[in-house]
């Protein structure tokens, strides 16, 4: 067992079933926060099985070892248990919050157990679900927000399974059978690839066992899991206006960015905080709302996963002054990575940022959610307890260079939608 000493202590072991479990034990309240996460994102599906992935996750808690979806849910209520859901490209799984006391946590914890590891998929169900998801999929396809993050993804990752879209495709989801949910549940729900977050009122030992009751039923594994393709960069840069009668035009641009365990991701840290992750006090932000009136508000973003996710910048506003408003914002992004933020901009954004940190952490759900990132994408034990030193050990140079070296912003891809003139 591994354990690091330190202001948040955070163990984490093997369990006997190969599932990694990070726990971090804490009894100043008598509740139990538990989740469990696989590698069973969208980015696992195909673009001929786009939203399986997604499918079987929601299908785990309604039907499960001899209990329909209302006994699940009564047996939750009656012992005032949450049990949500985890999902995106890269992670699925289910977090579970319950008092710590004995009846009530077995209760629920027999309730994620059956959930997670003896799923019964009924037929019904998925018919009803698949019809839900469609229709869904149907109205999201009207709204331009939707109509332009779908298209900037196929911009972006284009042929890598980072573009598919986590719901699904109409047509896709109509085609699904029970077969193919069991069969996905069955190659990727896998005891040796799971990863248990434990934060709160128990003990070492039981911590152990609640690891060891919610994997070791798990289908397991023919075989290891293919790594998912590397992100190409852009080639060069690529437009699309798409008409839509919205009040105003929906904004995007940008390009792959960096992974979630990329070196440079501190440095790209802080210097988005400064181009357009600070709220009112960033770059873009002065440059197109204060200055020139052409949004409400306007941020840049990088959204790391296992492989480079976006790094993109987001608007929206009148459609005669779309153009107007890309135009400001490429001049804003070519000039940051060509000049780099200013001493007193880095050291605004590190007080910030460490300011703030407190807030990331200030509840056991909120620290359960970096325990399972920690454990997924494989972060140091001691992540959490050295993130505000790194924040501060950043410099002008770091962040000039790792911009210069991941955006290019001759190779952007720009969306948008209500784009006035479009066709």
């Amino acid at each position: 067992m591994e354990r690091v000493e330190a202001a948040l202590p955070i163990q984490s072991w093997t369990a006997s079933s190969g599932a990694l479990v990070l726990f971090v034990e804490s009894h100043d309240l008598a509740m139990l926060d538990v989740s469990v996460e696989l590698p069973a994102g969208s980015a696992r599906d195909t673009p001929q099985t786009s939203g399986l992935a997604s499918l079987t996750q929601r299908l785990l808690r309604l039907g499960a070892d001899r209990m329909d979806e209302d006994e699940i849910a009564r047996r939750l209520a009656d012992v005032g248990a949450n049990l949500n859901t985890t999902f995106d490209v890269d992670r699925a799984g289910y977090a579970l919050r319950t008092l710590s006391s004995d009846a009530e946590q077995q209760q629920a914890l027999m309730v994620l157990s059956r959930v997670l590891q003896a799923p019964s998929f009924p037929e019904k169900v998925l018919a009803r679900e698949k019809t839900g998801v469609i229709a869904g999929l149907k109205e999201a396809d009207t709204k331009p927000d939707i109509i332009a993050s779908r298209t900037f993804a196929r911009l972006l990752f284009r042929d890598h399974p980072y573009a598919l879209r986590a719901m699904g495709e109409p047509d896709t989801v109509a085609a699904l059978t029970r077969s193919d949910v069991v069969g996905f549940y069955r190659s990727h729900y896998c005891p040796d690839r799971a990863v248990v977050a434990i934060m709160g009122d128990v003990t070492r030992q039981r911590a152990g066992e609640i690891a060891d009751q919610l994997t070791r039923d798990l289908p397991a594994a023919s075989g290891p899991l293919p790594p998912l393709p590397p992100v190409p960069p852009l080639a060069a840069s690529i437009e699309r206006d798409i008409e839509h009668p919205s009040a105003q035009s929906h904004v995007l641009t940008g390009q792959p960015g960096v992974a979630r365990n990329d070196p440079d991701y501190f440095p790209l840290l802080v210097g988005n905080h400064i181009l357009g992750g600070g709220g009112m006090t960033s770059r873009l932000y002065e440059q197109v709302r204060e200055r020139r009136g052409l949004s409400y508000s306007v941020y840049s973003t990088f959204v790391p996963y296992q492989q480079p996710g976006p790094f993109q910048i987001g608007l929206q506003t009148r459609r005669d002054q779309a153009q107007e408003a890309v135009a400001v914002v490429r001049k804003v992004l070519a000039d940051f990575i060509a000049n780099g933020p200013t001493v007193a901009e880095l050291q605004a954004a590190q007080q910030n940022l460490v300011g703030g940190f407190a807030l990331r952490i200030d509840s056991n759900q909120k620290i359960l959610n970096y325990l399972a990132v920690i454990g997924f994408y494989r972060l140091p034990l001691d992540y959490l307890d050295t993130f505000t030193a790194r924040i501060e050990a950043v410099t002008l140079e770091q962040i000039r260079d790792s911009f210069r070296r991941r955006i290019d912003p001759e190779r952007l891809a720009t969306v948008v939608v209500g784009a006035s003139g479009a066709k």
